[in-house]
């Protein structure tokens, strides 16, 4: 107690929390318990007085340092256990408000008044009536904690993304001051902006980098670094750039939001108290700037565009320039060394003039000339006097940079072009050694040492260790260039196919690996080149994820006739992508843009295969009349095809949503009909998934049993496969079942046992919904406490994943469990937000919410 005085004494939150968490977790169980008499009594209560005002000093500085959301779950038990404790409620109170749930938190204080006057004849006391005024006075006070948010027990992550400096960076010393002075001005302000904007190839990027690298010991927290590709077809989407800053700031995959409203907000507040430079490069337009900038005091951007960002508010603008004349002089000398350029002073002069005096030129041609001790600056110089229309061209926009990037690739030996061109062909923001070695049909080790190559070049960036990335106007360039020189010009259709089956034969392996006994991988299109092969699940899911926006840009772009059944395949076979909840947007589009593709080839066997896996991301993200469209549509051209599995999936798929709807014969039917055709289809995991939908279909109908037996037959099947994940779904079927059964300790047992294997196997939504099922069971069992902390658990997993009606129905018991425990006030805001999603959905679960309403309570 004395460390954690002085700790907050010292302004050190932080480690006063943790202090106290470590006290706290000393308690075990009831004090002096079985200890008989009045001296053991007094003593036992004065313990457990001491450890709820221990709790509720750690849940107060939970809440000075912006954990509100995390902690309404466990003050909403609390209270539950103390019903009469009003710092509990007041803090309550607090959490409530500052998760933007206010009118939950000024239900609180009237359930609390009401409780105070009927059990004892009191009023509230001031601070809790204060806490009131202050609520529906909307005090700006109340809205952000005090303090900054406790630092993680292990060492914080912080990031240092930014590229390496160019260690021979010339000239630019008034920008250098001027961006200096910028990002020294963060410290006291709110946030610091810089925009340097240019033509391609002026040296935005060098500079940006350079100044950077010169303030890092300003911003102690860490550095974050991005190409947004601006100038190419497919900027970056502010929520992908969201989700690779969230995860370098050390929030797990998991717990990354879906929409970019979610990922902006958690951003920020990851950022707040922190000290972060964060360098936008090649950005599109301020639109694609404005999510991604940090917002809180201390922090600073430097944002490069080709365009002048004048509408980004508040921002340092800066126009850069090409060098002067001796700015380039000198870029040039310090790379092709004093000696040289001394000698032929003036025909360096003439290179650097005929380069436009831009840096990435000049950098170009330097670098050739220094890897060729033969030449003189005379021979360079009149190889560049010899390209009169290129040298037009370099003064003349984007047609400048062509020019200045023909430079170099012609300089390039034989195998590096090769390597130059293929690799522009590739979209995403990057490209894995692996992946690469599948571009180039070469091994590693060789592959590696030729992209080591371009990266000296400056051609190519070394993003991380493992992955390169092409910068987007390189990138326009090596894809023309592999239009004009590549030979024979079928090569760059096979470098594509290998790459996509690079990615489908990974991504098959790991699906496999996550479902053994699954038939899927055995009716994808066959691959000619291998994939990565991987033991452990973990690292399979690994590459899953790190590899998410590039496998999806693969497929988005292979819709030629001989590549378009794979690309459906492996957004298939990457399922996971869309039932993690972190990419079901992307999935989403990718799905769809491969549907209207197979549509347009008149391919129907695709179209069914496409059908199926948007059908799959309708039904994940709660659209559910969508999907169940999709899956009709799937079904017919699964049996126009002859193609037997997606009129499997897609049949599965149907049964569920009719579960949705109340349709119980329809859905019967369906799954019905899913069991035979997984059963003619040898695929015994496909069967045991519909058994398990039937499961609920019978539950429903209220034929519990049937119910418990149909879900016992499918976890049982999944066990004999050692088939963890879909087992999960079989104990969460089960879970269901047994819960109306009234078997509550076996259905808790189940349900928990699902709830582990979801979480780590990164599955949000489904982490979320057996949070759900054990709540409606903790209802079902007289626990309300606990419902309402697994409820208020589920609320908090799924937002932003699974769709409104899923949001609703945990609202639903939400306000179950809450009026049980007598807080009535909240229990009634959650069914009004639960009656405004369904009435808007049009769902029948509203006649539900409106009882309750009306009944005020649970009966």
């Amino acid at each position: 107690a004395v460390a954690v005085v002085m700790l907050v004494g010292a302004g050190d939150l932080g480690q006063a929390r943790e202090e106290l968490n470590r006290a706290l977790a000393l308690w075990d169980g009831e004090p002096l318990a079985g200890v008989p008499g009045p001296y053991a009594d007094a003593q036992r209560t004065r313990l457990q007085e001491w450890r709820l005002q221990l709790l509720e000093s750690r849940l107060d500085m939970d809440l000075e340092q912006g954990c509100h959301a995390e902690a309404v779950s466990e003050l909403t038990a609390l209270t539950a256990a103390h019903p009469l404790r009003e710092r509990l409620r007041e803090l309550l109170m607090l959490a409530l408000y500052r998760s933007g749930r206010q009118a939950e938190a000024l239900a609180v204080y009237a359930d609390t008044r009401r409780l105070l006057a009927e059990e004892l004849g009191v009023d509230p006391r001031p601070g809790l009536r204060d806490l009131q005024q202050r609520i529906l006075q909307a005090d700006p006070a109340l809205a952000e904690p005090s303090s900054p948010a406790p630092a993680p027990p292990s060492a914080p992550v912080r990031p240092a993304q930014l590229p390496a400096t160019v260690p021979d960076f010339t000239g630019r010393a008034a920008f250098v001051t001027q961006l200096s002075e910028v990002l020294a001005s963060a410290e006291g302000r709110v946030m610091a902006v810089s925009a340097l904007a240019g033509i391609g190839g002026v040296g935005k990027t060098t500079l940006a980098v350079h100044v950077a690298h010169q303030a890092r010991s300003a911003f102690p927290d860490g550095q974050l670094y991005v190409d947004l590709q601006g100038a190419g077809p497919r900027a970056a989407e502010p929520e992908t750039v969201l989700g690779s800053f969230l995860r370098a700031l050390g929030t797990p995959d998991a717990s990354v939001p879906d929409s970019l409203e979610d990922r902006a907000a958690l951003y920020r507040s990851v950022l707040d108290g922190r000290r972060v430079l964060v360098l936008l490069d090649n950005a599109k337009d301020a639109a694609q700037v404005r999510p991604l900038l940090p917002g809180t005091e201390g922090c600073a951007a430097l944002v490069t565009s080709r365009v002048r960002m004048v509408d980004l508010a508040g921002a340092h603008l800066v126009d850069l320039d090409v060098m002067s004349p001796d700015e380039a002089l000198q870029l040039f000398t310090k790379i092709v060394g004093a000696e040289r350029v001394a000698a032929e002073r003036k025909a360096a002069l003439d290179v650097v003039a005929a380069c436009g005096f831009l840096p990435l030129a000049i950098r170009i041609a330097a670098s050739r000339l220094a890897a060729r001790r033969t030449w003189t600056v005379s021979v360079l110089a009149a190889k560049l006097a010899d390209e009169r229309r290129r040298l037009d061209e370099l003064q003349a926009g984007d047609l400048a940079v062509k020019a200045t990037f023909e430079l170099g690739y012609g300089q390039l030996e034989p195998a590096q072009a090769r390597a130059f061109r293929l690799l522009g062909l590739a979209d995403g923001p990057d490209i894995s050694l692996a992946a690469a070695a599948a571009v180039l049909a070469l091994p590693a080790e060789d592959t590696e040492d030729l992209l080591e190559s371009l990266v000296d070049t400056s051609l190519l960036e070394s993003a991380a260790p493992g992955r390169y990335r092409l910068h987007d106007l390189v990138r326009l360039y090596a894809r023309a260039c592999a239009e004009r020189d590549e030979d024979p010009p079928g090569e760059r259709e096979a470098a594509m196919s290998r790459l996509l089956d690079f990615y489908l034969a990974t991504a098959a392996g790991v699906y496999a690996l996550e479902r053994p006994g699954d038939r899927l991988v055995d009716h994808l299109e066959a691959t000619e080149y291998p994939g990565l092969v991987f033991q452990d699940r973990h690292r399979a899911q690994d590459w899953l994820y790190t590899e998410a926006v590039s496998l999806l840009a693969c497929v988005r772009q292979s819709t030629a006739p001989g590549l378009l059944r794979r690309a459906v395949d492996l957004l298939w076979a990457a399922v996971d992508l869309t039932e993690s909840g972190s990419n079901s947007r992307e999935y989403e589009a990718t799905a769809t843009c491969m549907r209207d593709a197979a549509r347009a080839a008149a391919d129907l066997r695709t179209e069914g295969r496409a059908l199926v896996t948007l059908a799959n991301g309708h039904h994940l993200i709660g659209r559910f009349e969508l999907a169940n469209e999709q899956a009709i549509e799937a079904v017919r051209l699964s049996a126009l095809a002859a193609d037997p599995l997606p009129g499997c999936w897609a049949s599965n798929m149907l049964g569920i949503i009719a579960i949705y709807h109340n349709r119980l014969e329809d859905g019967e039917a369906h799954l019905t009909r899913a069991i035979d055709s997984f059963r003619a289809c040898a695929d015994v995991p496909g069967e045991a998934s519909a058994l398990c939908n039937l499961s609920r279909i019978r539950l429903s109908m209220g034929q519990t049993a049937s119910a418990v037996r149909l879900a016992q037959q499918g976890t049982a099947m999944y066990d004999a496969m050692g088939h963890a994940l879909k087992g999960a779904n079989g104990r969460y079927a089960l879970g269901l079942a047994l819960t109306r059964a009234g078997q509550y300790e076996q259905a808790a047992d189940s349900l928990q046992e699902a709830l582990e294997v979801f979480r780590d196997c990164r599955m949000r939504l489904w982490e979320g919904m057996s949070l759900f099922r054990l709540a409606e069971l903790d209802l079902a069992a007289e626990r309300p406490a606990q419902a309402a902390t697994n409820a208020e658990s589920a609320l908090t997993l799924l937002r932003g994943i699974g769709g409104e009606w899923r949001r609703g129905n945990v609202l639903t018991v939400l306000g179950q469990a809450l009026s049980r425990i007598g807080h009535s006030g909240r229990a009634t805001v959650c069914w009004r937000d639960a009656l405004a999603i369904f009435e808007g959905l049009g769902a029948a679960e509203a006649e539900e919410v409106r009882s309750l309403l009306k009944a005020g309570a649970v009966t």
